[in-house]
């Protein structure tokens, strides 16, 4: 390749508007800023007091839980809950991985709690007060082993995980389900709500995939990276690569799928060339 190139090839599975590096400009510079595309379809996510969604991950690693996550924030937004996260005695630790803080900040509001938030908020005396499996075969894929590590958090349940949909077959065989029986459906007054792991989950999908997500906010894009993996690519370009590099992710749906593009990826396949 002749010449220099002093520009950054963004995954071609980019979707949104991003900035530079990060939304507060400690980037380089380099990122171009993609056009703005209007969403046709949003929702507001304006959580009810004292009402909650108790999210479950358990299919793959990380990628596919950010993907769960992505939908428990729908289904949040669907029925005015908080999205609790879950415990990094459970799963992955996600303070670490992704940018809580920037999440609430998008909607202007508390709308993500990290687990250890939440049972903060209910003076140690945490329950699911009711568990419905969105997912029903394999009932929300929550075997007796993964029951007992949620309990092991002092976490206790109200009954056990009922269906939504009996009728469902596997995992690959799922139906698709649309908001007007979503809601009615999963709607309780129960201040504690769980509904199980939701990766394979078929809803709304083109609701779900367009640029910028399903829902209302005023960021770019609302799953980012956490800050010190930001920092920590960021110094990496700074200290080793400078201005002339290439970065390209071949992975088709790599951490994240979401929108946000950096100039180099911190995660899996990333392929580096100086030119």
């Amino acid at each position: 390749m002749n010449g220099q190139i002093q520009q950054t090839l963004l995954s071609s599975h980019q979707l949104g508007n991003t900035s530079a590096l990060m939304d507060d400009n400690v980037g380089l510079g380099t990122c171009r800023k993609a056009n703005n595309i209007e969403r046709q379809r949003t929702i507001e996510w304006k959580p009810k007091k004292d009402r909650y969604l108790f999210a479950i991950c358990l299919s793959g690693q990380m990628s596919n839980h950010l993907i769960c996550l992505e939908k428990h924030m729908f289904f949040a937004a669907l029925l005015g809950r908080v999205l609790v996260l879950p415990s990094p005695k459970f799963d992955y630790q996600y303070d670490q991985v992704i940018d809580i803080q920037h999440i609430n900040n998008c909607f202007g509001t508390t709308v993500v709690l990290t687990f250890e938030e939440f049972a903060e908020q209910r003076k140690h005396k945490i329950q699911i007060d009711r568990f419905i499996c969105y997912v029903s075969n394999p009932p929300c894929y929550l075997d007796e082993e993964h029951i007992q590590r949620l309990k092991s958090l002092g976490l206790s349940m109200g009954g056990k995980p009922v269906p939504a949909w009996p009728g469902d077959g596997k995992p690959d065989e799922q139906k698709k389900h649309f908001v007007g029986e979503i809601i009615p459906k999963l709607s309780s007054e129960d201040e504690v709500l769980a509904i199980g792991d939701m990766f394979y989950a078929d809803v709304e999908e083109l609701w779900l995939k367009q640029p910028g997500g399903p829902l209302a906010h005023k960021c770019g894009t609302v799953i980012q990276p956490s800050r010190l993996i930001m920092l920590t690519a960021q110094r990496f370009i700074q200290t080793f690569l400078g201005s002339d590099f290439i970065a390209l992710h071949f992975r088709r749906h790599g951490f994240l799928k979401f929108g946000w593009a950096v100039c180099i990826e911190s995660s899996y396949s990333v392929f580096v060339y100086r030119i």
